[in-house]
């Protein structure tokens, strides 16, 4: 097992090229398993999540390919419908292929998902939604066992709460089924958007791309010819080197962004004292005479991403004063915490808000990661902290984050991955 070695009080400077989106790039695999032809996607981020997504799907009989940054993915010759325990178990994001096996062959079977520990996000809604477009649906011995003989029907769908592998899973679902599908309540997400708008464009009719309410035209069971296309910028990457530049004082500029999809973010830093220059596909972060403490509740987007709330959180113990962060989306997303306090941080919780007292001087330490962006607030917090940081189980940060000590170290951070126990 790895951990990466920080040495504290780096001055940063320089650019640092955005991967892509893992989370676009995730339900956007899983849509090639609707194509007749091969499928070409660009600028996927090299991370752990990706590489489990294509073994998935090379297991269940399809060919993928790698080439620098391109894969090329061939569901033709899938064979199989059985989505094993083995692999769905190491990420939740496998149930995405749920709703593009069912409307493709009118059955499958998928193992009910594991991954990330902050919180429960059932797959409840998912699984109504397919039965109300006329799956027939039971869990037996850790599997969920859909059927559609007929195929799917479109339908009128309200997801009860917003949920946006929910609203993945379903769209996927809907491009090939019978008749129109409405989605109320739709995740407005840009990973959402950008699976909308490469179905759009390979021939399934979807009104109200970037809604909370999507009109999708099925099929009718048509495969789809699907175009070569590029995942989008990742926006909580972005996020991440943006509080990077913001704690340790730098500036950093990014290449290879969207600031459209950074609007949450870019208020917070600016709030917090922080002067950005933004241009259509680059930010340059500067740094703040003093950071404010700020308040941050996280929502659905266009809201303060969840997925930002432990950079945050590590940016906030540097503030001049008490910050409040209001944590709405899950119940287990501030395990953080501990392993922040051992660093010196003054944190604490009451439920699902956590207060911040700052300015803190951080000392380096050992410290665990927890889940992919828990390990990010780690690392954040170690490049200002005096001494070495040790930040361990970072198989979570390699689900994430594309070559992150690679990027860190050409912006000046001294940092090593080391193996454990040598």
């Amino acid at each position: 097992m790895d951990y990466l070695k920080i040495k504290g009080k780096s001055s940063l400077n320089g650019t640092i090229k955005i991967s892509g989106a893992k989370n676009a790039s995730l339900p956007l695999i899983a849509m090639t398993i609707l194509a007749k032809n091969n499928v070409t996607l660009k600028n996927l981020p090299s991370v752990a999540d990706i590489k489990t997504l294509l073994k998935l799907l090379s297991n269940l009989g399809a060919k993928c390919s790698f080439h620098d940054d391109k894969v090329l993915v061939d569901t033709s010759t899938m064979n199989e419908t059985k989505a094993t325990y083995d692999i769905v178990k190491t990420m939740r994001a496998s149930i995405l292929v749920l709703g593009p096996i069912l409307a493709r062959f009118g059955h499958c079977e998928v193992s009910l998902p594991g991954g990330c520990a902050i919180g429960q996000r059932p797959i409840d809604l998912h699984l109504k939604a397919l039965e109300q477009m006329g799956a027939q649906i039971a869990i037996k011995a850790g599997y969920i066992e859909a059927r559609a003989p007929q195929g799917l029907k479109g339908c009128e769908i309200i997801f009860d709460k917003i949920t946006v592998t929910g609203s993945a899973n379903i769209i996927m679902a809907a491009a090939l089924a019978e008749g129109e599908t409405t989605i109320i309540n739709a995740a407005r997400e840009p990973e959402v958007v950008q699976l909308c708008e490469v179905l759009n464009k390979s021939g399934v009719k979807i009104e109200g791309i970037g809604t909370a309410v999507l009109k999708i035209h099925g099929t009718h069971g048509k495969l789809l010819n699907i175009k070569e296309f590029s995942i989008i910028p990742d926006r909580i990457e972005a996020g991440t080197y943006l509080c990077a530049g913001a704690i340790s004082g730098s500036e950093l500029t990014l290449t290879d962004v969207e600031p459209k999809h950074l609007g949450a973010v870019i208020a917070k830093l600016e709030e917090m004292g922080f002067r950005l220059e933004i241009s259509d596909d680059t930010i340059t972060i500067f740094p703040a005479k003093e950071i404010k403490p700020v308040k941050i509740v996280t929502q659905e987007y266009p809201a303060f991403p969840t997925d930002m709330q432990a950079q945050f959180m590590a940016l906030a113990t540097q503030a001049e004063g008490v910050s409040i962060i209001e944590e709405r989306l899950f119940e287990n997303r501030f395990m953080h915490v501990s392993e922040l306090q051992r660093m010196g941080a003054d944190i604490s919780l009451n439920g699902h808000t956590a207060t911040v007292n700052g300015k803190t001087k951080l000392s380096g330490a050992d410290v665990m990661a927890t889940d992919l962006r828990a390990s990010s607030a780690l690392v954040l917090a170690a490049l200002i902290a005096e001494g070495q940081t040790n930040v361990h189980r970072i198989y979570h940060l390699d689900r994430g984050y594309d070559s992150l000590e690679k990027k860190l170290r050409a912006v000046g951070v001294e940092v090593q991955r080391l193996k454990e126990g040598l």
